[in-house]
C-alpha cells in the first residue's frame, strides 16, 4: 500500500448529504441506482450512479444520509451525469453497502 501525506488526504472533499431522489437506472451496463443527493448550501443537489441494487431499493434510500466524493469531475455514464462518488464498502460477496453516519448530521459536513 502506498503512503500518502495528510495533504493528500486534505484534496479529497468527503461530505455528507441526503439522498432526496432516487430512481433505477436500466441502461447501466451493471445494476446500478440513479441518486440525486443534496449536500446543502453552494453544493446543493448532486447525481451519482451507484451500483447498489443488492441490499438497497430507490425507494427506501429517499432521506438517508450517504457519505459522498464531491470533488471529482464529472463522469458520463450512458445517458446520465454522474457528478459525485458516494461512498460504500463490501460486504463478504462484495456487494456495496453504504457509507452513512449513525446519527443525522448537518449536510455538507466534511470527514475528517
Amino acid at each position: 500500500m502506498a503512503e500518502i501525506t495528510f495533504d493528500d488526504f486534505l484534496k479529497v472533499d468527503i461530505r455528507v448529504g441526503r439522498v432526496v431522489q432516487a430512481e433505477p437506472f436500466p441502461e447501466a451496463r451493471k445494476p446500478a441506482i440513479k441518486l440525486w443527493v443534496d449536500f446543502g448550501g453552494a453544493l446543493g443537489v448532486r447525481k451519482s450512479s451507484a451500483q447498489i441494487t443488492r441490499h438497497y431499493a430507490p425507494e427506501a434510500l429517499i432521506g438517508t444520509q450517504v457519505m459522498a466524493v464531491v470533488n471529482f469531475p464529472p463522469r458520463q455514464i450512458g445517458k446520465f451525469m454522474s457528478e459525485i462518488l458516494v461512498l460504500g464498502v463490501p460486504d463478504t460477496d462484495g456487494e456495496v453497502v453504504l457509507l452513512r453516519p449513525d446519527l443525522d448530521v448537518p449536510l455538507g459536513g466534511r470527514l475528517y
